[in-house]
């Protein structure tokens, strides 16, 4: 798939990349240059500043590609067979049971462990 985006990159890509590098610093620039602005305005300009990159990232071939696999993971997600609630819940007495007996066992363990240290110690 990586051969694919290499062969399909435009020439403007860089330029593309540089410009949403640029507005991300002036984002961040911006927002500490007008620190003393409401937060709410500088909240919404920087939501805006990263729509436009975001749509200026997705016009390149990289961001093509990632707008692809993003659309096939939700085809794929939607394939995937989800435990019914009663599934889950036993899982999880499973899980929450199997941890205890481990603990009570590791507790057993440690503690004979250090009464035997404790006797040849003195």
């Amino acid at each position: 798939m990586n051969t694919k985006v290499e062969g399909q990159a435009s020439r403007f890509d860089i330029v593309k990349w540089v410009l949403v590098s640029a507005i991300v610093v002036a984002g961040v620039v911006g927002n500490t240059y007008f620190s003393d602005e409401s937060l709410l305005y500088r909240v919404l300009a920087l939501l805006v500043m990263g729509g436009v990159s975001l749509v200026v990232a997705l016009q390149t071939a990289k961001g093509a590609a990632l707008w692809d696999l993003i659309k096939e993971s939700r085809v794929e997600i939607r394939k995937v067979v989800w435990p019914s609630h009663q599934e889950t819940l036993q899982t999880t007495f499973i899980v929450v049971a199997v941890t205890l007996i481990m603990a009570l066992i590791l507790w057993m363990l440690d503690s004979l462990l250090g009464m035997i240290i404790s006797k040849i110690i003195g």
